[in-house]
């Protein structure tokens, strides 16, 4: 229980550090959202490991309905947590948060439908965010990905690819996609926010184009230059 309690002693500074709104720790013990939310889960997370799920699910849909927050009990999240404003924030099952996280709202950790090596259904389904990452606001973070240390994630940003460390992205920008349809149709299973385990990114293929473009126009030049010596 004591590490439970400096836990979130260290949430509840978290608010005071990062909100420029809140004065207090009395304040932000009554007024934070957030801090309200990140407490529950702290315990439906408990009872969650010691396999009271049921009870764990009714009492974390009991915080959302409180703050409008949802985070799946199952998800694991450090010390220092901070959620800004926190409306319409969703966390799910598989996801694992490291210490001193930043996080406003609108934000959704999502998880997709992954196939290993040999076919079958991936387990780990949500993001992994590192140390200190700051995600704005109505950011969408799907998949089993990783946010690295420090990284900043724009407000808005759809990142379906790992963040390398120290890093920042922004943008939200979609283009079309090849989806290659399984052969064994038992295989196929619904696409979690529509990132189907079946898609093909064409940016790849455009990608590999532009690289032998810029080989051909190199050879041609070389070309040209022995030409010219040869005359």
């Amino acid at each position: 229980m004591t590490s439970i309690y400096k836990i979130i002693v260290k949430d509840l500074n978290a608010v005071i550090e990062r909100d420029p709104a809140t004065n207090s720790k009395t304040e932000a013990a009554i007024c934070s959202t957030g801090f309200h939310a990140i407490t529950l889960h702290r315990f439906n997370h408990w009872l969650w490991e010691k396999n009271w799920k049921l009870a764990a699910r009714i009492f974390s849909g009991f915080s959302r309905f409180l703050t409008g927050i949802e985070i799946h009990p199952g998800a694991r999240i450090g010390s220092g947590f901070f959620i800004d404003h926190g409306m319409g924030v969703v966390i799910g099952e598989t996801t694992e948060i490291r210490d001193n996280v930043t996080m406003y709202h609108d934000v959704t950790l999502g998880g997709t439908t992954v196939f290993d090596e040999n076919g079958k259904v991936m387990t780990k389904r949500h993001p992994t965010i590192m140390e200190n990452v700051i995600i704005g606001s109505g950011s969408q973070i799907l998949g089993p990905i990783t946010i690295g240390a420090n990284a900043k994630i724009g407000s808005n940003a759809i990142v379906i690819k790992d963040v390398a460390p120290n890093t920042t992205v922004v943008g939200l920008a979609a283009h079309k996609v090849e989806e290659i349809r399984s052969k064994d149709k038992k295989k196929e299973c619904f696409s979690a926010y529509g990132i189907s385990p079946y898609i093909k990114d064409t940016n790849d293929n455009i990608s590999a184009l532009c690289g032998e473009i810029e080989k051909l126009k190199k050879e041609i030049k070389e070309i040209k230059a022995s030409a010219k010596k040869t005359k």
